[in-house]
């Protein structure tokens, strides 16, 4: 047996953790943080992000020390769920998620539905008398190990849910050293970090039935900034459905008529958590058999517009003060702003979809992931056109001009990533999208979701819009001439 560590190495994640976001990761922080508030989140405990540096040196292994840790939890989760890890006759399922300190949306992995073999499946059938449902989140299982743990498609996962969670437990520490966190990273100028945490939460379906689902909203647009409830909601499904964008969701407004009860509670959390962060907020949400789950919050990625809009409505709002609205300009946003393009409308349309990041950019439709990377590096403007875009997408992404797909939401990771970096981005533009696109030179706009042939860009100029005008006039007189703003400020200045 190895040594006990001096600190712990597995927390339960019940509200009364003391971990800060640095030690617990950004998910499990915020499933503590939720849980503390009273919110209906499923019971949770996380491997902290120190676990990830010490997996690493021990040639890619769990200790035993740990693992005894693990198992004590996970008592607690069948504890607190009145259900049993890898036995009937109520299975208990889990997710594995990461979680670094900060928010790297889509970059790392996850592995739903843990737990099942062909004979839990059966178990999970008779309990619930729907073998439909039970057949699908075996398949669903099957598929995400596979792809993530086993990374060899065909593979069966191991028949000891013990197992499966130690290996997936892996497979989520392995995933820090990716080339998508890598590019996101670098991209960002994060540094090498501390590591992943690892969260292990009982499972909640939105596959269950027809009163189920799953959906992203924000508390405000993170395109515009507009103080509205924003998001969209994928009945019976799961939530790598929705923000992986190989489907395309429906609006959040939707429940507003069909189920309008859902729509307000899920209202209420969202402007509860806003005061709680002081910030715009991204929150997972599962509903199982009419029941709402929050399973997620954090920071929401915005496009640069949105972010001084935020800014300065909190400011009017009392939350934060101006040299806090001033920080949460970057110096990439700032430039952005600076940048932005307009378009002639006149011009043919080739494709239309749903506006997921705001801006407009002119490149080169290209398909392919390689060839995208080799012409960019060559100096081509790209834009990566696809028909849903993976995580292993990103390096392609940060190296292309705007981003097109035929599937997928304005929630999805790739369209969280775009906001982010101000990449324009339109998603769900249909099937046979691709093929129209493909090697023509297109305009791309972000805000309105249009596709234009050839370049349809009509130059560029600065909005001197309300918001932008406040926030620059919270800039202390003379401005430091290092400050992101300062020179976007002198730009204004002259025009």
């Amino acid at each position: 047996m190895n040594a006990p560590s001096p600190l712990f190495d597995v927390v339960a994640l019940d509200g009364s953790s003391p971990g800060s976001k640095e030690t617990l990761g950004g998910k499990a922080y915020s499933i503590n943080k939720m849980r503390a508030l009273g919110l209906p989140v499923p019971p949770a405990f996380a491997l902290p992000t120190h676990v990830c540096a010490k997996y690493h040196q021990a040639g890619r292994a769990l200790s035993d020390t740990v693992w005894q840790q693990i198992l004590t939890q996970l008592g607690e989760l069948e504890n607190q769920t009145g259900r049993r890890f890898g036995t009937g006759p109520s299975p208990l399922l889990v997710s594995v998620r990461s979680g670094a300190a900060q928010s790297m949306p889509g970059m790392m992995d996850t592995v739903l539905n843990l737990g099942l073999t062909p004979e839990l499946r059966e178990v999970l059938a008779a309990e619930t008398g729907d073998a439909e449902w039970a057949a699908d989140t075996w398949n669903r299982f099957r598929s995400s190990y596979a792809a993530i743990v086993s990374k060899q498609p065909g593979i069966e996962p191991p028949n000891d849910p013990y197992q499966q969670l130690r290996d997936a437990i892996g497979a989520v520490f392995d995933s820090w050293t990716n080339e998508r966190v890598r590019a996101y990273r670098d991209r960002h100028g994060l540094g090498t970090g501390g590591g992943t945490a690892v969260t292990v939460q009982a499972m909640v379906f939105g596959n269950r039935d027809e009163l189920s689902g799953t959906g992203v909203m924000f508390s405000r647009d993170p395109a515009t900034g507009s103080a509205q409830l924003y998001g969209e909601w994928l009945a019976r499904a799961q939530g790598e459905d929705v923000v992986s964008g190989e489907k395309t969701p429906s609006r959040l407004e939707t429940l507003q008529t069909t189920r309008p009860a859902l729509y307000d509670e899920l209202a209420r959390i969202a402007a509860n958590l806003e005061a709680e962060h002081t910030d715009l907020v991204d929150i997972e949400f599962t509903v199982e058999s009419d029941r709402l789950y929050v399973l997620q919050c954090r920071a929401g990625k915005r496009s640069p517009a949105a972010a001084v809009r935020i800014a300065v409505d909190l400011v009017r709002a009392g939350m934060i003060d101006k040299d806090e609205a001033l920080r949460r300009i970057s110096a990439e946003q700032a430039a952005l702003i600076a940048e932005t393009e307009s378009v002639l409308t006149d011009r043919d349309v080739l494709a239309a979809g749903i506006a997921a990041s705001p801006g407009v950019a002119v490149g080169q439709a290209v398909t392919d992931l390689d060839i995208a990377r080799d012409l960019a590096a060559q100096g081509t403007a790209v834009v990566l056109v696809r028909p849903a875009t993976a995580p292993d997408d990103v390096p392609a992404m940060f190296e292309s001009v705007a981003v097109v797909t035929e599937f997928g939401g304005a929630t999805s990771h790739a369209a969280l990533v775009c906001r982010e970096i101000g990449l324009p981005c339109v998603v769900g533009c249909g099937e046979g999208t691709v093929a129209a696109l493909a090697g023509r030179t297109i305009t791309v706009d972000g805000a309105t979701g249009k596709v234009f042939d050839g370049d349809a860009t009509a130059g560029s100029a600065i909005e001197h819009d309300e918001y932008l005008t406040e926030l620059l006039s919270y800039l202390p007189v003379p401005a430091p001439v290092d400050h992101p703003l300062a020179a976007l400020a002198a730009t204004l200045e002259r025009t």
